[in-house]
């Protein structure tokens, strides 16, 4: 087992009728905590790193890439590399030197035509250089004037129609939808739409992605890979149980001083989340692939 190009593992994962858990990572604590906690479950895993990641590591992916490429190369399960929420296009054009298969454009606090157009360019590029390709669609909005409503704004909805159109105009290979899911929430308690998840399955025609997992409930996370929900992302569960661990720890501890002994204990709290996620996530929707993107 080692690094594998996200595409095959997204299509392994649709295949089987699988999900496919994608984990952000931030420090090195975490890349070694989501890999542990696949390898602890017996899946495949894809490593994600951010734009708002890179900037926090001073604005250079190379080191945190190299970190994860190093680690996934190791694993003893297949791990995919993904740059995820990308709006820039220099941080773009450095996905594929720095061993990425797969990137996230994300244009979609964008007018719909704005968004489309920007995808495109990405797409372009991005199939050039052999990268597997995500994008984003909310609700459109953006009428008589008002601003578009973000993906994961509440009551945001991706509209099927327009998610059909969207993936035959651009040619995107994954599209993340907007079904009732939030980014950074700490409490699991999203009740997702499946039955405009059905509608999006058969109208996309690409595999699905459901952002903001970390605020959904493990049924409901089966319930929408059994739906048609294929990559599920995770970060903020992460850091939950990161700062939990490292405060339990030093509240513990409060002459601690050696970061060995608190961040030890943050990287175990994460990959205990992994290698739960992952069963929940991987063994959800086994035997249901056909029918899917």
């Amino acid at each position: 087992m080692a690094l594998v190009p996200t595409g095959e593992l997204v299509a392994e994962a649709v295949a089987g009728g699988r999900g496919l858990p994608a984990f952000n990572v931030i420090t090195l604590e975490h890349v070694e905590a989501v890999v542990a906690g696949a390898e602890r479950a017996g899946g495949a895993v894809v490593l994600q790193v951010s734009e708002n990641a890179v900037r926090y590591r001073l604005g250079r992916l190379g080191p945190l890439a190299a970190a994860a490429r190093s680690a996934a190369v190791a694993a003893g399960v297949p791990v995919g590399l993904h740059l995820d929420h990308v709006t820039d296009a220099e941080l773009l054009r450095q996905a594929a030197d720095e061993g990425f298969g797969s990137v996230m454009y994300d244009g979609a606090k964008l007018p719909y035509e704005a968004n489309l157009a920007a995808t495109c360019e990405a797409v372009l590029w991005a199939h050039g250089h052999g990268l597997w390709v995500e994008a984003e669609l909310g609700e459109v909005g953006g009428k008589d004037g008002a601003a578009p409503l973000g993906p994961h704004a509440p009551g945001a909805r991706t509209d099927p129609g327009e998610a059909a159109a969207f993936v035959a105009a651009s040619g995107v290979d994954g599209l993340a939808v907007a079904v009732g899911s939030s980014h950074a929430m700490t409490s699991r308690t999203a009740a997702l739409d499946h039955g405009l998840l059905g509608r999006l399955r058969d109208a996309a025609g690409v595999p699905l992605v459901l952002h903001g997992s970390s605020g959904v409930p493990d049924e409901e996370v089966r319930a929408a890979v059994r739906g048609g929900i294929t990559k599920v992302n995770v970060g903020t569960a992460l850091n939950v149980a990161l700062t939990a661990a490292v405060r339990e720890r030093l509240g513990a501890e409060p002459g601690l001083v050696d970061a060995r002994g608190y961040l030890g204990a943050g990287r175990e709290a994460m990959a205990e989340v992994v290698e739960r996620l992952t069963r929940v996530v991987a063994g959800a929707g086994e035997g249901v692939a056909e029918g899917r993107g």
